[in-house]
């Protein structure tokens, strides 16, 4: 494994470890703190596209079709993972995004785990 596949697996972990505090500090009413872990979330959604990017630039030759899909569904989970913040926050509802957002997720590890480059 090399270390820009160790370097993207850490990112994601942490922007799912995020995600959730993000949500914990939200339901019991801790306003500010969430505003910041929200904020550090969306720099681990950067670190983790960029990461993913590196990643896929090296494989991209060998196995263009199911990099551009595990790409695809990455930027899917992060967007999803956005919405249902954006939404709680909003008080909306957010059942449809927490559905798409455990599709998506499960279609990407799937990938992941699939392609080169993974365990």
């Amino acid at each position: 494994m090399t270390a820009s596949t160790h370097l993207h697996i850490t990112t994601w972990v942490l922007t799912l470890i995020l995600f959730f505090v993000a949500l914990g500090l939200h339901k019991s009413g801790k306003a500010k703190a969430q505003k910041i872990v929200h904020m550090i979330l969306r720099l681990f959604y950067l670190l983790t596209i960029a990461t993913g990017g590196m990643i896929a630039h090296l494989m991209f030759s060998q196995y263009p079709i199911t990099y551009v899909l595990k790409f695809i569904f990455g930027f899917l989970v992060i967007g999803f993972m956005e919405m249902v913040l954006v939404r709680t926050k909003k008080e909306k509802k957010t059942t449809m995004f927490w559905v798409l957002f455990f599709v998506s997720l499960i279609v990407v590890l799937v990938l992941g785990f699939y392609l080169p480059l993974s365990f």
